[in-house]
């Protein structure tokens, strides 16, 4: 598959069965992160290489679970170019704890 965007929908070849699959995003040149079904965990995000994808025409069965799983997982593409995990839990201004307060004896 030469081009691929986000919200494509895939199949992904593994050595399994063939899943359906849509593009959640595209952290670097090789791999891709793919929504796709698992029999026994449901909805579930996967880093696949781009290689195992290939297109799908018509929508699955499961694609409108894979969206709501895609919509409501926070980008890792963008906490990575923010710091990673502590992206979200520092701010610039504050990066000390405040200092101890005397009783004003």
């Amino acid at each position: 598959m030469e081009s691929i965007a986000p919200g494509d929908l895939v199949t992904l070849s593994t050595a399994g069965a063939p899943l359906d699959g849509i593009v959640a995003e595209l952290p670097s040149a090789t791999k891709a992160i793919v929504a796709v079904v698992d029999r026994r965990r449901g909805p579930v995000l996967r880093t696949v290489d781009r290689q195992s994808l290939a297109e799908r025409p018509e929508p699955g069965a499961g694609d409108r679970a894979l969206r709501l799983l895609i919509r409501r997982t926070p980008s890792a593409v963008q906490a990575k170019a923010r710091g990673g995990a502590n992206a979200s839990s520092s701010r610039d201004a504050h990066t000390r704890a405040a200092m101890h307060r005397t009783t004003g004896k």
